[in-house]
């Protein structure tokens, strides 16, 4: 009885403390109906609109201001086509025993090009206009041509097409560009809709396991309707600015993921104060006052994270992170709206199940015993954990020192299609890759574009530079020069040639804009990290400010942070060995290495893993020191904090990873690549981390774990903590209770504040 009784007042206390969250849960009982009636509007307006709203986001990457960009921009005005449009990279072959050099197999080239000429929307060169030899391969069979449109140019399969028909028998025509490539058959893949439908699966599964009744459907309706209303939002979103397409998965898969762990954690509490004998009512304002505290404070940690996406110059970031914000906070919102009223009124009926769930209920108010029995292991041999722990993730973190980041090469981005087909083509005829992402300078009046094209081919790293002097070349008083690389953007070597192709135009042609995917892709790599140094300082920042005022600690908040950062870190460490080696990308989807990792990624990954990862430091961190506020020891606080909270932050790393595994099945591999960082990065996270490493550091720790915080007053004997995470919570010692059960439970009913705590 007398447990009983402090528990119930252990509970009161955690609803008196946070005044809000108790009076809005009980304001939501009082008008459970409007509130339900309020959330399925929203979702039968989101039905409805989803689609309109995906319709409106921007396929399309702009990045004003970078000098490459720009100087697309101005090609593109004055010419009508090129810049900053890929163009299009023809290959055609000749017969056996015929040679492109020859009188015969000149003409055969020319006949062949002849009827792109008269489709002023074009710009052609071949060799047979420019006579380079460069553009013969070794062999001496084929001849390179490059075919420069505007952005509603013909795809690599039409114009090839085209193409084929003017060519005299024999004559075989390959056609390939980065669009094609990018958009090759079944890039759609199975579609936003399939990929949250086949992570949707996989956390049921999850849920039914941790719950063992139809319980499990509400964190999952929690969700659906979270990504709805984010979709309305987004929506609204897109009338003041441009909202890239990469915010639908965003929405839909990290809205699943968010959604059920913020739904776990208030009804697992839930679960907890109906197994104590506490009314349904009573039981849900003591969830949403104390766990609901916990999900608040989490979720504007990860919105932090993601809005300091909007630090960085470049719209697309940008708008990830506009975008990303919405998630979180519209999540928020329903867990602590819909989800005490969803339990308030069905609760109890989809929470009856067989004899060995309600065994499972009645141990609801016990730790894990699996868990505190691992969390005693570590413990005991805390100093070996946390080697082990950091001796991966530093090897990791080794790793991750060699990451470069740039765009994927084009022998990694498709592998089926008429335009992969044309790069096969390419590569048998001995052309370099490179070819296909060339550089246009933009040469002013006074330039000379041929001698600029001469001392252009001289640089290591160009296959060969043209300057052709056809109309078509030739506007106002400007020109073109295309430089034809050898590597693709993604490697270092471009990198270095990138470099020396804009020294040697600012000395010879001064005032000449150089564009193209290699000066483009240099120009975002540093828009992009320019700032990260700052972003990382901000998010640590205001981490820290709100871990300290929670945990009421230096030591913890510090801590918190450092491990989030070389959690991050180790991710970066995983997407270096899968893609940049390939160690991971060829075995799992056939992908050759990149050689980088995808330029957004490390960014995008850094913002949305550093929040979430606080989501689980947050979670443990709040039970051990709610444990270590009741009387307990700093190890026996382990103990409790782990073995009531390492179910969950499993269950819920899970449930995200599923949800990052079904964004992975994606064709798309700059997508594929950062939903690989997200999955490794959570599952790190939740297990090297947050299983190993915290109870061993915060064990080794002891009592600095606590400081500046003034000595407790400890009693011997104190209840066990109830609270599923709340920062801050002090949990009364099983002594201290009051005999009024009643007036206690009154309280909490009423909201009013209890005097002499």
């Amino acid at each position: 009885m007398g447990l009983s009784l402090a528990t119930h007042q252990d509970s009161a206390h955690a609803a008196d403390r946070d005044h809000g969250l108790a009076r809005l849960a009980r304001a939501l009982l009082r008008h459970r109906r409007r509130v339900v009636l309020l959330w399925l509007a929203l979702t039968i307006v989101g039905v409805a609109l989803v689609g309109p709203i995906a319709g409106r986001l921007s396929s399309s990457t702009t990045f004003p201001g970078l000098p490459s960009y720009e100087a697309g921009l101005a090609i593109a005005r004055t010419y009508g086509n090129g810049g900053n449009n890929s163009p299009t990279v023809v290959v055609v072959t000749l017969p056996r025993g015929e040679r492109v050099e020859s009188p015969s197999g000149l003409a055969t080239v020319s006949a062949t090009f002849a009827g792109l000429g008269r489709d002023r929307s074009l710009r052609v060169v071949s060799y047979a206009t420019v006579r380079d030899p460069r553009l013969v391969s070794d062999g001496g069979r084929a001849a390179l041509g490059l075919v420069f449109g505007d952005a509603n140019a013909p795809s690599s399969a039409t114009l090839a097409a085209q193409l084929r028909a003017r060519a005299p028998t024999g004559v075989t025509v390959a056609a390939t560009n980065l669009t094609g490539l990018y958009d090759a058959p079944g890039s759609g893949g199975i579609g936003v809709l399939g990929e949250v439908v086949i992570g949707s699966i996989g956390a049921l599964v999850v849920l039914v396991l941790v719950f063992g009744s139809l319980l499990a459907v509400v964190p999952l309706l929690v969700a659906v309707v979270s990504i709805l209303a984010t979709f309305l939002a987004l929506g609204a979103l897109t009338t003041v600015t441009d909202v890239s397409q990469l915010v639908e998965y965003l929405v839909s898969l990290i809205g699943l993921g968010i959604a059920i762990d913020y739904s776990l954690l208030i009804v697992t509490r839930w679960r907890e104060e109906r197994a104590r004998g506490r009314s349904n009512d009573d039981a849900v304002v003591v969830a949403v006052a104390s766990a609901g505290r916990t999900v608040v404070f989490s979720g504007v940690t990860v919105a932090v994270g993601l809005f300091s996406l909007v630090l960085l110059p470049v719209p697309f970031l940008r708008s990830l992170g506009y975008g990303g914000l919405l998630i979180p906070l519209v999540t928020v919102v329903a867990a602590v709206t819909l989800l005490p009223v969803l339990l308030g009124s069905w609760g109890p009926r989809l929470d009856r199940h067989n004899e060995r769930a309600v065994r499972r209920q009645r141990r609801a108010g016990q730790a894990s015993r699996a868990w505190t029995a691992w969390t005693r292991a570590v413990i005991r041999h805390r100093a070996l954990a946390a080697t082990a722990a950091l001796v991966v993730l530093g090897v990791l973190l080794a790793i991750a020192c060699g990451i470069r980041v740039g765009e994927a090469r084009p022998t990694s981005v498709a592998r089926s299609g008429s335009a992969e087909q044309g790069l096969v083509h390419l590569e048998r005829a001995g052309f370099p890759t490179g070819v296909i992402q060339p550089m246009e300078i933009l040469v002013p009046d006074k330039g000379n574009p041929a001698a600029l094209a001469a001392r252009l081919r001289r640089i290591p790293g160009v296959d060969t530079a043209v300057a052709p002097t056809g109309p078509a070349w030739r506007k106002g008083a400007t020109a073109l020069v295309d430089v034809l690389p050898t590597y693709p953007t993604s490697s270092s070597a471009d990198e270095a040639t990138v470099a020396a192709v804009r020294a040697t135009v600012a000395r010879v042609a001064p005032g000449a804009q150089v564009a193209g995917d290699g000066p483009e892709e240099a120009d975002v790599v540093h828009a992009y990290y320019s700032r990260f140094p700052l972003i990382v300082a901000i998010v640590a920042l205001i981490s820290l400010l709100a871990l300290a005022r929670a945990f009421r600690s230096a030591v913890l908040p510090v801590k918190a942070v450092l491990l989030n950062v070389l959690s991050v870190g180790a991710a970066y460490g995983a997407l270096v060995l899968v893609w940049q080696h390939g160690y991971g990308s060829q075995p799992l989807w056939g992908i050759p290495a990149n050689g980088v990792v995808v330029d957004f990624v490390p960014l995008v990954v850094f913002a949305f893993l550093f929040g979430l990862s606080m989501d689980y430091e947050v979670f443990i961190l709040s039970r051990i020191k709610e444990a270590h506020d009741a009387g307990r020891s700093t190890d026996d606080a382990v103990v409790e904090g782990l073995g009531r909270t390492g179910r969950l932050v499993t269950s819920a790393a899970i449930i995200l990873f599923l949800a990052f595994a079904a964004l992975a099945a994606g064709p798309s591999v700059p997508v594929k690549v950062f939903a690989t960082g997200m999955a490794v990065g959570i599952l790190l996270d939740a297990t090297v981390v947050r299983a190993l490493l915290v109870p061993a550091l915060v064990s080794l720790l002891g009592r600095w774990n606590w400081w500046p915080a003034r000595n407790r007053r400890r009693t011997p004997t104190s209840t066990p903590a109830s609270d599923a995470g709340v920062p801050g919570a002090t949990l009364a010692p099983t002594r201290s209770f009051p005999s009024d059960a009643g007036g206690v439970l009154a309280a909490v009913r009423a909201g009013e504040p209890r005097g002499g705590r």
